[in-house]
């Protein structure tokens, strides 16, 4: 079974953010650069299907020349090689915009005689939010969908063709479900544990093949009108109690939000 999942490269929120001079995106000028929790869940279910399929792993991103970092890193847990969609300026591109450059990738690989069986994708953007590009690439590509997926494994489908088992959370509890293939997911964090990269994936990685298109003019579709930083808040902590008891459950506190260590 071979396998794309789409990543993001998104700023590393562990910095401090701002928004840049429109209002329509993170400055990410000054800050670090990583995948969200959920694409690198994406990235090792898809890993671990492909190996039980005796299938390959590709992972795509539109962003910067910089994103070929984020994909040489998922070539280094176990992806086979990776395809940057370059744009200089990825906040422009909504929702639409994203899904049809990705479709059209898509399209021009099968055209090439590279088929995908699944797309993975993260259930939302860690950034800003988003979380319309997996159900808007469906739709472009006419595949099924599932959203919030934790776990999944290949089965055998109707009429014998090839089939996936999701898992996910749902409002009652676990929720299980059958689709034929080829079919669009977005997985959310938490049913497995992404790996780590070894010393070998780190040496493949930098020997991995890129492919290289340059993502074409953004259309009209969805266009994101601004971001908005919530509100500063005082934290305040009040503890009760008189003596050695409030003297105690302050430094439980404090220990708790990393301020003292015991």
């Amino acid at each position: 079974m071979n396998i794309l999942v789409c990543i993001k490269r998104i700023p590393d929120i562990s910095g401090q953010i701002t928004l840049n001079d429109s209002g329509t995106d993170i400055d990410d000028s000054g800050l670090g650069h990583t995948t969200s929790a959920h694409e690198e869940c994406a990235v090792e279910l898809a890993i671990q299907t492909a190996a039980a399929t005796g299938g390959k792993v590709t992972v795509l991103t539109l962003g910067p020349a910089e994103a070929v970092e984020q994909l040489r890193a998922a070539v280094a847990v176990g992806a086979n090689d990776g395809i940057l969609i370059e744009a200089e300026a990825p906040g422009a591109f909504g929702p639409e915009d994203i899904a049809q450059v990705i479709g059209d990738v898509i399209r021009d690989r099968a055209e090439e005689g590279q088929s995908f069986d699944l797309v993975l994708l993260g259930n939302d953007a860690a950034d800003t939010g988003d979380f319309q590009v997996g159900i808007r690439l469906a739709y472009d590509l006419e595949y099924p969908v599932l959203t919030g997926i934790q776990t999944l494994s290949a089965t055998g489908g109707s009429g014998g063709s090839a089939a996936i088992e999701a898992h996910g959370i749902g409002p009652a509890g676990t929720e299980v479900f059958s689709l034929d293939l080829p079919a669009v997911i977005a997985v959310q964090e938490g049913g497995v544990d992404p790996r780590y990269p070894s010393i070998t994936g780190r040496m493949k990685a930098k020997k991995a093949r890129i492919a290289e298109y340059v993502a074409p003019e953004p259309g009209a579709g969805s266009p994101r009108i601004g971001l908005e930083l919530p509100p500063e808040t005082a934290s305040a902590v009040t503890i009760l109690g008189e003596g050695p008891d409030a003297a105690g459950a302050l430094v439980d506190v404090l220990e708790e939000i990393g301020v003292i260590r015991s």
